[in-house]
């Protein structure tokens, strides 16, 4: 697990160092800038040594001419001769070349000290590029513009908008041209321009810059703290965003960077340490609900008692299936019984019992009673429930689904259907006191809340709901959020696109319902919630063996399944109870 801070905790986290600590605020700026200037080493000078001269395809935009203009000037062919110079010069010179942008702000302020500390080192080509309006630059950015020319470098001017082509090459002064055919041949560009504190769509000479990152795939770029243009707190894409290969966050990640459209564009994320004393972190957050970013489950699972019998594992109780849907209930039962299940009963419609008997070996299927006693008595001798997989939306169904959360007060999973069937009816889910864990993707939860798709806070949609109706939030999709009534929320990195198949989110339903339902696994403390994180994490856990195995188009729901094995084994405790 690693933390996670919002954009205004940060802020309030950097103000208490520097008032209250007396942490130099340019100590922390250098720090960070260090830690940037590192990666960008890093990716110029790998251990393989591989120089690849570059061409700049805008270069040669510019110099070309149309059939009918007359003759160039003597001044135009100089002009095109050094354009020229710039590209054959880095063809035949193997020195990298790197681009730095920097905003008015403090974020710009770590690309200044950044360039200035690569400068330093030799080896590099290196040319910093000021963004926006100088009358709005911070005190400790001038300072590091000052360092920069004392060192030898310069703090240059990008005032191109190159946002409208139609205009272009009418308006862009050659000045301007010879910059953009300079950028154009970097090996590696560092994106200092906004940081966490965006919240309005990127626009004009900034939309140029993080358009000329964006313009050479080969060239990596390094972006400090956030990619701008990513809403760091949402991950919302603020007009335009960079796609950066490696991300330098300072202190703690940042939401944006794992959940939303925002994570696509952080690349390898990396956390460092700047500076800032870790017991005045400790104080702020610690009475704070937990929100971390989970890579891996928060612990071991022990290993099961010796002397233990099937039903010490967990009885489940499992609603799903109707007509045309009875791939679902089976894949929810096998992944139950994968992830520890002692015994799975699983209650399907009449009409597909023999097609579901059929399929199933292990689980335990049945016919369900058309008296509701019946099968209430048969869901109260459960430990948990799984309610929903493929279970359709009839009205008589639907009215099940409400019955069962009122009148069961055994830890329940609701999925898919079972959601749907909240529609219009909270106040059911509000007066259960019992553990209850929803699993909606995006479509469900809109549907469950209102609201229009796209979901743009994510993380804040879930926290509200979790904390508004006392239940587990699992917010499925790339960066699944689950959140906990007490406002902690986990954001998963595990997993990937090949998972994005029908049938994967009834897999993770039955391992949740599983892993709540196993007595030895709450017997010391209430960890219910940290059983469901474990089941995202572990569900995306076999998602990326069965890539690194399969890959990402070819694998199945199923083969996650069977993935589970070799995930469990390896997050087994190997001591004695």
């Amino acid at each position: 697990m690693l933390p996670l801070a919002t954009a205004a905790q940060m802020k309030e986290l950097d103000r208490r160092a520097i008032e209250e600590r007396g942490i130099p605020s340019l100590e922390l700026m250098e720090n960070a800038a260090r830690a940037v200037a590192d990666t960008v080493w890093e990716l110029l000078h790998p251990e393989e040594d591989g120089f690849s001269p570059v061409l700049s395809s805008f270069s040669s935009m510019i110099v070309m001419r149309k059939k009918d203009d007359p003759p160039p000037t003597d001044e135009e062919q100089r002009q095109a001769e050094e354009l020229r110079e710039i590209i054959e010069g880095k063809n035949t010179d193997p020195t990298p070349r790197v681009a730095v942008f920097c905003g008015p702000g403090n974020n710009g302020g770590d690309g200044v000290a950044c360039a200035r500390l690569l400068m330093e080192r030799g080896n590099c080509q290196v040319r910093a590029f000021f963004v926006g309006d100088r009358a709005k630059m911070t005190p400790d950015e001038k300072t590091m513009e000052d360092k920069l020319t004392a060192a030898g470098g310069r703090l240059e001017d990008f005032s191109v908008d190159i946002t409208d082509r139609s205009t272009l090459e009418a308006t862009m002064t050659y000045e301007q041209q010879k910059i953009l055919t300079w950028i154009s041949t970097c090996d590696c560009m560092v994106d200092a321009l906004f940081g966490i504190g965006l919240k309005r769509p990127v626009e004009g000479v900034f939309r140029s810059a993080v358009t000329q990152m964006q313009s050479r795939m080969n060239c990596p770029v390094v972006s400090c703290d956030i990619p701008s243009g990513v809403n760091a707190d949402t991950g919302e894409i603020l007009g335009e965003a960079v796609r950066a290969k490696v991300t330098i966050t300072f202190t703690r990640g940042k939401p944006g960077l794992y959940s939303g459209p925002g994570a696509d564009r952080a690349g390898e994320v990396r956390m460092v340490d700047i500076g800032i004393p870790h017991d005045l972190e400790y104080q702020m957050f610690r009475a704070l609900p937990r929100l971390e970013v989970q890579h891996q489950p928060d612990s071991h699972l022990p290993l099961r008692p010796r002397n233990a019998h099937k039903g010490d594992f967990g009885k489940l109780f499992l609603l799903a299936g109707s007509e045309g849907y009875t791939g679902a209930p089976v894949l929810a039962a096998r992944a139950a019984l994968r992830t520890g299940a002692g015994l799975v009963y699983l209650g399907v419609p009449r009409d597909i019992y023999p097609i579901v008997a059929v399929k199933c070996d292990e689980a335990m299927p049945f016919p369900l009673p058309e008296d509701y006693a019946a099968i209430l008595e048969k869901a109260k001798g459960c430990d948990a429930a799984l309610i929903g997989p493929g279970l359709g939306r009839a009205p008589e169904t639907e009215a099940l689904v409400l019955r069962l959360l009122a009148d069961l007060d055994t830890p329940i999973v609701l999925d898919a259907d079972g959601i749907n069937a909240l529609s219009g009816h909270i106040d059911v889910l509000d007066k259960r006191s019992a553990f209850t864990v929803l699993t909606p993707h995006e479509g469900e939860f809109s549907r469950l809340i209102g609201c229009a798709l796209p979901i743009r806070d994510r993380l804040t949609a879930a926290r509200d709901f979790a904390r508004d109706h006392g239940c587990v939030l699992v917010l499925k999709g790339h960066g699944t959020v689950t959140a906990a009534p007490d406002g902690s929320a986990w954001i998963n990195a595990t997993g990937n696109p090949g998972m994005a198949k029908g049938g994967s989110g009834d897999v993770l339903a039955g391992m949740t319902a599983a892993l709540l339902g196993q007595k030895h696994l709450r017997q010391e403390r209430d960890n219910t919630v940290e059983l469901v994180t474990a089941a995202v994490c572990f569900h995306g856990l076999a998602g990326d063996a069965c890539a690194r195995r399969l890959g990402e188009y070819a694998m199945l729901p199923s083969e996650l399944i069977e993935a589970l094995p070799q995930v469990l084994s390896e997050w087994t405790d190997d001591n004695e109870p």
